[in-house]
């Protein structure tokens, strides 16, 4: 449970994030390539095409990255041998 909670919570911290940088790529594409900005085309093409393809690979890469630390986090705890106190 705990892992599906964590991918969940990466999915959505990943497409907030990957959005952010998708709308930045595409700010800087349509600098870089000067963009025509006649009736709004590169405010379509930056909202429309760059921020849910940055949403789509950051909410993957989010929900991959936080699930395999939970997955290790997994691994960890079970390997982990109890503490033995001695007595003197």
């Amino acid at each position: 449970m705990k892992i599906a909670l964590l991918a969940l919570l990466g999915l959505a911290l990943g497409a907030i994030g990957g959005a952010a940088l998708g709308i930045g790529a595409g700010l800087a594409w349509v600098e870089i390539f000067k963009t025509t900005d006649f009736e709004s085309y590169s405010g379509m093409l930056v909202f429309f095409t760059f921020m849910p393809l940055g949403a789509a690979i950051g909410g993957i890469a989010g929900a991959v990255l936080f699930a395999v630390v939970a997955i290790r986090d997994t691994e960890i705890a079970i390997e982990r041998e109890p503490v033995r106190h001695r007595d003197h």
